[in-house]
């Protein structure tokens, strides 16, 4: 029994955590971020005012992750985000194919309480602070209502993923909100002056069908949205949850402080649309339906953004920049939406989203406060003007950033270093190094690991894929878009021609027009650039076409030769069908010329007026089963499928598939890596192909599948005495590491795999091998 007499007045519970970083926010930038750093030896408190993690991805809000990959919307290719954010979207995937937003909750949970360098705070929200000097924040003061403790949190480092930055805002941290005006930095998309208007709030809500009628009342505050909504939107009943991503509203107001003002208002916009379509009359089909759930927080886009050493702007994601210090990358669109939102007098769908031509780099000096020595950024609150945010708050970007700042903070421990002096030229390198090691990709940046034994090794593999052919399967089909092959080839001055064969299929005599195209940028995937063009009669029936392409005039290998991907492009003609084939193979993909009204992509990007964005055609995956390969024959072979790409430093494909690829035939396919003088391997890391180009979105869309048809799943490793030493039964990972508890001694590892189908040679992107 506990009896406490009567006081004047008492304090909370007290704990004080002392750790190496206190990162405060638990979305995806906040939690990869602490992941990241636990992972490489340091102690991180983790505090979020969250029952959950995940933020805007969680089930409280239950907005899909996307990124780079842009619904494969763009012209992005295999841009999905590496590091941590790829581990938890892959294990989503093979977890949770139907994307059931609470399976993803406790896959976050796991990844943070496996980690024993995390100390996690739930529930927990940052309200004080206290600092050692003008530039230094020394404790950060946190209350959980749910235990009713307080937290003293102190370390030499902290990281703001919170969102609206309520870490920065209290330490006194340079923030913006709203607008630069276009004197500022040149921004032509940016407005004339300067104003306050932000990106509003979504509220999302799912319905289910229960299979018997069901009546709904409305409350009293729901909104009659055929008379709010000045420009109404049709429904359907099958748009819910994230897809209604434009019932937004408080783009006017301040959206720190006003957010639960703005979060009544989208309750009576939510109870007002289902009130509609319930009791409307014009959605019969939804007598069977209920609500069966409405978020009880809203999604926020915007708020303040804290300015770092170098501001992001609309130029670095249009004309895809480089800078010295690049450590993560972004591709999603510059993607504005009217500041009334859902009571806009715009059309609802008016959203601004300008693509790029290809991803972009996003700078080192964007991720720590340009004022408080130790104080990094991570998420949407980083360093960025008004147009590129609106490219860079996405949450897969956001968690990519994440990740930099985690391993940021590894550094700066190791080395007693604050933020800013990583930023120094001869220190960056180590930074971005580190984070290649981990599967983080950096746009034109390659690992050069001194430690890595396979860089010493002698090369060789069991076989090699020389892709002749891509075999037909099926009837010919007909062609809905126009439709290009990328294939991998080498330009130069003396590059063998090109020679293709095709089999077209007409219904009558007719004219086919192909052409070979290639992109302006060397990792650009954005067929921008016609090198040759043929228009070839067919007769009717099944024809033979052979062609021949010269690769001496590609613009960028006038000075050398060049590994780049060739588009070979076929023009619609509604009297044609092509031949398709079933083989998939990595770094080898067919994409068309589609549309994506999800992401603005029309078929073709052209802005009407002068607003810093360029004109340019969209060619896209489609999404498996469909998206298959064009049946075509090739000569010579294509020969890009080397053992020794996997010693390269590109671990997914770029400008050419940076794998190893076995030949479908070989039945036990193996690499074998061998040195002069016996090795003592401690670690071995092997990187697999799980089709970066896969968006893996974590809510609301379900996945014809749970495992990437590329991934190789099973691999036993053997020493030079043929013992088995290392074994992989069940992968569906893209990056795995094998860790002896002894040290195999060794002249050679023989490195075996399974080729994941019939249909799908076995590949491997990169090897490393770890001594001591």
């Amino acid at each position: 029994m506990i009896k406490a007499t009567a006081s004047d007045k008492r304090s909370p519970k007290n704990i004080a955590l002392h750790s190496d970083l206190v990162m405060v926010g638990g979305g995806l930038a906040g939690l990869c971020g602490a992941i990241t750093a636990a992972r490489a030896g340091i102690k991180v408190v983790l505090v979020t005012d969250r029952p959950v993690l995940g933020g805007n991805s969680s089930s409280e809000v239950r907005l899909w992750v996307l990124g780079a990959t842009s619904h494969m919307g763009n012209n992005n290719r295999w841009a999905r985000e590496g590091g941590v954010i790829d581990e938890l979207l892959v294990e989503n995937m093979y977890r949770n194919p139907d994307s059931n937003p609470l399976i993803f909750d406790t896959i976050l949970l796991e990844k943070v309480v496996s980690e024993p360098n995390i100390t996690l705070l739930l529930n927990t929200a940052v309200y004080d602070l206290e600092k050692s000097d003008p530039d230094t924040i020394s404790k950060v003061y946190a209350f959980c209502s749910q235990n009713s403790t307080r937290y003293e949190l102190t370390a030499p480092l902290f990281s703001d993923a919170s969102g609206d930055g309520i870490l920065g805002f209290l330490a006194g941290a340079a923030f913006r909100m709203g607008a630069e005006a276009q004197e500022e930095f040149g921004e032509k998309f940016a407005p004339t002056q300067a104003y306050g208007e932000l990106l509003g709030h979504s509220l999302y809500f799912y319905s289910k069908d229960v299979g018997k009628p069901i009546s709904f009342v409305a409350p009293s505050f729901a909104h009659d949205v055929t008379q709010k909504i000045p420009k109404f939107r049709s429904f359907n009943t099958q748009e819910f949850g994230c897809r209604l991503w434009w019932i937004e509203y408080g783009g006017r107001l301040d959206t720190v402080h006003d957010t639960e003002t703005i979060k009544w208002e989208l309750w009576k916009v939510v109870y007002g649309v289902w009130n509609y379509i319930k009791n409307s009359g014009n959605f019969p089909e939804a007598a069977n339906l209920t609500l069966e759930w409405v978020g009880h927080i809203p999604g926020k886009r915007e708020s303040r953004r804290f300015e770092g050493d170098y501001m992001l702007i609309q130029q670095d994601v249009v004309e895809q920049r480089a800078h010295y210090d690049n450590v993560a990358f972004g591709g999603w669109s510059i993607d504005l939406h009217p500041a009334d939102g859902v009571f806009s007098e715009k059309e609802l769908s008016s959203c601004n989203q300008w693509h790029s031509k290809g991803i972009y780099g996003i700078p080192y000096r964007c991720y720590y406060s340009k004022n408080i020595s130790n104080l990094f950024l991570a998420g949407r609150i980083i360093s960025a003007s008004h147009v590129a945010f609106a490219s860079s708050r996405v949450m897969a970007t956001s968690a990519h950033g994440g990740q930099v700042v985690g391993m940021a903070a590894k550094l700066c421990t190791e080395h007693g270093l604050l933020p800013r002096d990583l930023a120094d030229p001869t220190r960056i390198t180590s930074l971005q190094q580190a984070l290649l090691k981990t599967g983080q990709h950096i746009p034109h940046l390659s690992l050069h690991d001194a430690e890595d034994l396979v860089q010493s090794a002698h090369i060789s593999a069991s076989s090699e894929l020389k892709l002749a052919e891509m075999h037909a399967a099926g009837e010919p089909q007909e062609m809905s878009f126009a439709l290009a092959q990328m294939i991998p080839l080498q330009f130069g001055s003396t590059a063998q021609p090109l020679q293709v064969i095709i089999h077209p299929h007409a219904e009558a005599a007719t004219e086919l027009e192909l052409e070979l195209r290639v992109s302006s940028k060397l990792d650009n995937h954005t067929p921008d650039i016609v090198l040759d063009k043929q228009v070839i009669p067919l007769q009717a029936g099944r024809n033979c076409v052979p062609l021949t392409f010269s690769l001496t005039n590609h613009p960028l290998s006038s000075q050398s030769t060049i590994q780049a991907y060739a588009f070979v492009t076929v023009h619609k003609n509604p009297l044609v069908k092509l031949f398709f084939s079933d083989q998939r193979i990595t770094g080898v993909v067919t994409v068309f010329n589609a549309i994506n009204k999800a992401v603005s992509n029309y078929g073709k990007q052209e802005p009407l007026e002068d607003i810093g964005v360029e004109a340019f055609e969209f060619w896209c995956p489609q999404r498996r089963p469909a998206g298959k390969n064009l049946a075509l024959k090739f000569t010579p072979a294509l020969a890009v499928f080397a053992a020794e790409n996997i010693r390269n430093g590109l671990q997914r494909p770029t400008n050419q598939p940076n794998a190893w690829v076995a030949d479908p035939a070989d039945e036990r396919p193996s690499l074998h890596l061998s040195w002069e003088e016996p090795q003592n391997i401690r670690q071995l890391v092997l990187h697999f192909d799980t089709d970066f180009d896969h968006p893996m979105e974590t809510v609301l869309m379900a996945h014809p599948e749970n495992e990437m048809p590329f991934c190789v799943k099973r691999v036993r490793v053997w020493n030079d005495r043929e013992e088995l030493v290392a074994e992989i039964l069940d992968n569906h990972q893209s990056q795995r590491r094998i860790h002896f508890a002894e040290a195999v001694h060794t002249k050679m590892l023989r490195i075996e795999v399974e080729h994941p189908s019939a249909l799908v040679p076995a590949a491997l992107l990169e090897v490393r091998c770890y001594g001591g």
